[in-house]
């Protein structure tokens, strides 16, 4: 905490009110700091306006799509007769609406000052927004990220788009290129196949998800060739031009793909640039502020949060984050956080989730006699078999110790990443989990099940 002498008319000043942002306004206003939260945009910032929230809503709609189009696997006589873009476009920011009025009665209910318009780090304290200056004895950086692309590709939000544009599209395109095999490209890819869009991903790893363990990464590769979404992997991309009727790209092996439009989803890179940092003295690396485990800056009395540092780019770190900064400020004991620990879903169909570290960091971890893994089969799992889903979940233990990482492939898994959660960070033994009951028939028994077999007590287990 800063000297007494110094007192400002903030205790905190926040630049940025997405989801690191703004959580760290909601916890330091209610331990009785004063706040402000500035925000060029709208408060929820990218997870809330163009990311998390209306992707998932695509994805639900998707869903619905290939329900209708399926009906008759299950007796039931229903057919697709098209998808309703700006329908759809309405259920998605009907969604992001309530969500967003929800956000701003917080911010009022808890007497945040709220600040709309471009801020600037002035100094160590300050914060400049259209020449008005906020101080506090605390600043916290959370300005978030925004899509990349390729040295030489240009997103014109024509024919070259990034994710961003994609959620805002009116039409259902004939055939699209997404680059990029990671969770904004596969997630795309899943929504725009079920609308019937012609779909080809470009990867230049060896894999899709490829920071997912490599058995999952099989595994929605497997599901995607039997929804007839094509992919190159391991293949660069080398340029991107127009066509007559769409764009054409190019990969480092010569190979072309053509397609109405082409999705560039290589990341999301921090909003860092002219905002005043470095001359501030915050230390930054390739756009992304430095922190501690802390998430402290170079600077005492700055600290950094979400996608602006280097750490997992999801919302609920960001939220993490920003409650870990605000405890801090306030002089609470913290604890840091354990990045492991976090979970990480794609919400493709079929859904990809994870916890823990994959099979390759643990043998790095403890060598490869020292790990243990244990693939267990959703068709032995009687709720998968109602829902039509294939899949696995993949346990990784220490051998001898406790489940170190869960993954899993199969629709609707992402419900199931909560006790999956419990079980790594609380250092479970399989035997531990193995003794409780799962209800049936749910899902949820295949992770019951799965921590049976590798207590040596299989039941539902096809070998």
């Amino acid at each position: 905490m800063a000297d007494n002498a110094f007192d400002p008319p903030f205790d905190v000043v926040i630049l940025g009110g997405g989801s690191g942002g703004y959580a760290c306004a909601f916890r330091a206003a209610e331990l009785g700091l004063r706040v402000a939260l500035i925000e060029k945009d709208k408060v929820g910032g990218t997870c809330l306006h163009r990311g998390c929230i209306p992707t998932k809503a695509l994805l639900h709609a998707a869903e619905l799509a290939d329900g209708a189009r399926e009906g008759e696997q299950f007796g039931v006589r229903s057919t697709l007769e098209g998808i309703d873009m700006p329908g759809v476009n309405k259920y998605k920011d009907g969604v992001v609406s309530r969500l967003y009025k929800g956000l701003q009665g917080l911010v009022r209910q808890r007497k945040i000052t709220y600040v709309e318009g471009t801020g600037r780090l002035v100094d160590a304290f300050t914060v400049e927004v259209d020449g008005q200056r906020y101080q506090g004895r605390h600043v916290v950086l959370a300005t978030g990220s925004v899509p990349k692309s390729l040295p030489g590709l240009e997103i014109d939000g024509n024919r070259i788009i990034s994710s961003d544009h994609a959620l805002q599209m009116e039409h259902v395109p004939a055939s699209a290129i997404i680059l990029g095999g990671g969770v904004i490209g596969v997630e795309f890819a899943s929504v725009w196949k079920s609308f019937g869009v012609d779909v080809t991903i470009v990867e230049g790893l060896p894999h899709l998800l490829p920071l997912e363990d490599e058995s999952s990464s099989k595994l929605i590769e497997r599901a995607y060739r039997r929804r007839g979404i094509t992919y190159e992997l391991g293949n660069r991309f080398s340029r991107a031009e127009y066509t007559e009727s769409g764009v054409r790209v190019t990969l480092e092996s010569g190979t072309t793909v053509e397609a109405e439009l082409l999705l560039v989803a290589v990341g999301r890179g921090p909003v860092s640039a002219g905002l005043g940092y470095e001359e501030a003295g915050v230390r930054t690396e390739r756009g992304y502020v430095l922190v501690d485990e802390y998430c402290r800056t170079s600077v005492s009395s700055v600290f950094a949060v979400g996608d602006l540092i280097p750490t997992l780019q999801l919302a609920h770190v960001g939220f993490g984050e920003g409650i870990l900064v605000a405890e801090q400020i306030a002089g609470l004991p913290v604890q840091p956080i354990d990045y492991d620990g976090v979970p990480r879903v794609t919400y493709s169909e079929p859904e990809v989730a994870s916890v823990g570290i994959t099979e390759a960091r643990a043998k790095e971890r403890f060598g490869a006699d020292g790990v243990e893994t244990l693939v267990y089969d959703l068709a032995g799992n009687g709720k998968s078999s109602i829902l039509k889903t294939q899949g696995a979940v993949k346990l990784v233990r220490q051998k001898d110790g406790p489940v170190v990482g869960v993954h899993m492939v199969g629709a609707r898994v992402g419900e199931l990443i909560a006790e999956a959660q419990l079980i790594t960070n609380w250092e479970a033994l399989p035997i531990d989990v193995a003794q409780l009951i799962h209800p049936h028939p749910t899902q949820s028994e295949a992770l019951g099940e799965a921590h049976l077999a590798l207590a040596g007590k299989p039941l539902h287990v096809h070998g």
